[in-house]
């Protein structure tokens, strides 16, 4: 329990219900600008209040944050306590294993291994393991989850022991989700209440797109393997008191324009400006006008643009999407009355915070674009995509040897095979992939050549407008006689069933899949680099001529490499570019 310095420690009613918190405003008699702080410096204020014990946390620390400077150099390192941990397959196993190597030397030393748990919530989603072996057919979803089991059945008995074991840890399984969007439409709680207390919901996970959920007004962010254990096992996290750059949006998107294309505008601006280190703020009437979908899709490229998190405040728009994805009408009432008690609840006659900076962004100024070929940092207007590929082209070919790429075979899979047989002695699959069976048609794959289309990754898959305008998009070719050439390896790697359902139930689904947009699986797939082989004959057609081809996607990292070891141009864009880019095969045309 908190020493209660500050004598912030008081109840609040809720329908029916009486928590206690920290409030706030015990503050501002003594320290006036509390009232002005930003929301994210609030929050770390209240987990300094609640968690004050004299000794991690003293009260010099929760002065120096409540005297926080806008324009001061960040000097105040604070022990901040996350309310829980998130991790997903491949760096959370790791955490997991810790746990299970504590309960065996407490079992050596005579003690009660269930002793060991971790003393906070820990979710961990199953998501990085799928792979993009099957595309292209009805088939592909059951075939890769197959494949998934198999090469990682051993990991996945050991995670349902955990869950079974330990208090305080629950597992998503396979198949249902990519960690980030599973967070936001159902881990999330906003505000957390535990022992009688309501307090914000923050955390830390073992995935730098932790971030995400700041969209939802949840202040989190990645870190590495050790500080997710420290939390777990209730430790506080060492942080340096941040600056805060607000970006204050005015106006609303354009016809034509997606979040696709505000976000890349928005890595674009903030890597240029520099928020390396900092908490970046998202307010303004444009702000209020979002949805929660398109805030989640800005608050989860935080990393790309440098900043530690982007975070979004509750609003009404953040009381309806937890009525919408099926929270608890209690749970909504808690979240109402906490933020509005702590002067956490934006509306629009809420005072501005005082920031280290400001920016402004002109929702209407934002046009269609992708960003790359390497950087997603790189943003490119649409009208402007081929002559960037040629220029890129250009330059690689004039200053850099073209070496032979690594063979489709050297990717390396997602797990563990049972099967060694099938592998090569690299790891990689020597099977080729299950595609549909199609010759290529002169003059087939070449310089700028689209050999990947993937409508992948938490950043867009969570946004039901760029999926709707994926599927519309299908829907117009299909209906005017066009199809995807057959070099282009497409798929659909659905954020969260959820995806499939609605779009299912518009008459979308269909469409896409006639542009062989099947449903491949439920995870991260190809924007982590679980692209699965090419078809061979691609394969050997980028190989033997020295081929600059290209891959789009609807991920949030493009570095060369990461998403095929054959592709050195790769393309970040909106799911409905996705599938026109497919349409056209080829990056060096002009789409507008």
């Amino acid at each position: 329990m908190s020493l209660n310095s500050f004598g912030s420690r008081a109840k609040l009613a809720v329908a029916g219900q009486t928590f206690y918190i920290h409030r706030l405003d015990a503050l501002y008699s003594v320290y006036p600008n509390v009232a002005r702080l930003p929301l994210t410096i609030k929050i770390l204020l209240e987990n300094l209040l609640r968690a004050e014990d004299g000794r991690s946390i003293k009260i010099d620390d929760i002065q120096a944050v409540a005297r926080w400077r806008a324009g001061a150099e960040p000097v105040q390192v604070i022990a901040f306590t996350p309310a829980r941990v998130l991790l997903q397959d491949f760096t959370g196993v790791p955490a997991v294993v810790d746990l299970a190597a504590m309960r065996e030397a407490v079992t050596r030393l005579g003690g009660d291994p269930k002793t060991i748990n971790p003393l906070q919530p820990v979710e961990l989603v199953i998501d990085h393991s799928v792979q993009v072996d099957a595309f292209g057919g009805a088939g592909a979803k059951a075939e890769n989850a197959g494949l998934e089991f198999a090469r990682n059945h051993e990991r996945y008995r050991f995670l349902k022991w955990g869950q079974q074991a330990f208090a305080n840890f629950r597992c998503v399984p396979p198949d249902t989700g990519i960690v980030h969007q599973v967070n936001l439409e159902y881990l999330a709680r906003v505000v957390m209440s535990a022992d009688g207390q309501a307090y914000p919901d923050t955390l830390v996970g073992t995935d730098s797109h932790t971030t995400m959920i700041n969209g939802l007004g949840c202040l989190g962010w990645g870190v590495g393997g050790i500080e997710a254990e420290a939390a777990m096992l209730g430790q506080p996290i060492s942080l340096l008191l941040p600056q805060v750059v607000g970006v204050r949006l005015s106006g609303q998107l354009p016809e034509g324009a997606t979040a696709t294309d505000l976000v890349l505008t928005v890595t674009h601006l903030l890597r240029r400006h520099g928020v390396v280190g900092q908490f970046v703020e998202f307010f303004g009437q444009g702000m209020l006008g979002l949805p929660l979908a398109d805030r989640a899709t800005l608050a989860n490229m935080a990393p790309e643009y440098g900043a530690t998190c982007g975070f979004f405040p509750v609003d009404a728009e953040t009381l309806r999407y937890l009525r919408f994805s099926g929270r608890s009408e209690q749970q909504v009432a808690l979240v109402e009355a906490y933020c509005k008690e702590q002067g956490l609840f934006l509306t629009e006659e809420t005072p501005e915070a005082i920031y280290t900076e400001v920016l402004s962004l002109d929702l209407a100024t934002i046009e269609p674009s992708v960003a790359g070929p390497a950087r997603p940092q790189d943003r490119v207007p649409l009208g402007d995509v081929k002559a960037s590929f040629k220029a890129t082209l250009a330059d690689f070919r004039a200053h850099r040897q073209l070496s032979r790429p690594v063979k489709a075979a050297l990717q390396a899979p997602s797990g563990v095979c049972s099967d060694p047989s099938k592998f090569g002695a690299a790891g990689g699959r020597l099977e080729e992939p299950r595609g549909p069976a199609q010759a290529l048609p002169k003059p087939g794959v070449t310089d700028g050549s689209v050999v990947i289309c993937a409508i992948t990754s938490c950043v867009n898959t969570s946004n039901p407008s760029v999926l709707v305008a994926a599927g519309l998009v299908a829907k117009n070719a299909v209906e005017r006689g066009l199809s995807v050439p057959p070099w282009v390896k497409t798929s659909l790697a659905p954020g969260s069933r959820v995806v499939i359902e609605y779009l299912t139930a518009s008459g979308l689904l269909g469409y896409l899949e006639k542009l062989k947009f099947f449903n491949v699986g439920y995870g991260c797939t190809t924007c982590i680099g679980n692209s699965g082989p090419l078809p061979p004959e691609v394969s050997r057609t980028i190989a033997d001529s020295g081929l600059m081809v290209a891959a789009v996607l609807s991920g949030n990292r493009n570095y060369e490499g990461r998403i095929h070891p054959e592709v050195r141009a790769n393309y970040l864009a909106s799911p409905p570019l996705v599938v026109a880019y497919a349409l056209a095969g080829r990056i060096d045309l002009d789409l507008t």
